[in-house]
């Protein structure tokens, strides 16, 4: 496994820490592999969701204009951040 140092602002150094401190991870680098791995699953399902999204609106069965669905995108990508730090 490869190692690497990142630099943290205190706050988010705190976060990490308090997430080791409550038992549900072993080390700050099992927090920081679980963060990195939601997110890797996050970009996937938002690829997926523009893939599907494109091809709707190239067969004109998307009633959404462009800008909607980018603002809905956004608006799930933020729901789906809220439901990652509360867990």
């Amino acid at each position: 496994m490869a190692t690497m140092n990142i630099s943290l602002p205190d706050a988010m150094k705190d976060w990490v820490e308090q997430q080791v401190a409550t038992g549900r991870y072993a080390n700050s680098s099992d927090v920081m592999r679980d963060l990195v791995r939601r997110e890797q699953e996050r970009a996937g399902q938002l690829e997926d969701i523009g893939r599907v999204a494109k091809a709707a609106l190239a067969r004109g069965r998307l009633k959404m204009t462009r800008e909607e669905l980018l603002d809905h995108m956004q608006r799930i990508r933020e729901e789906a951040i809220k439901q990652q730090m509360a867990s």
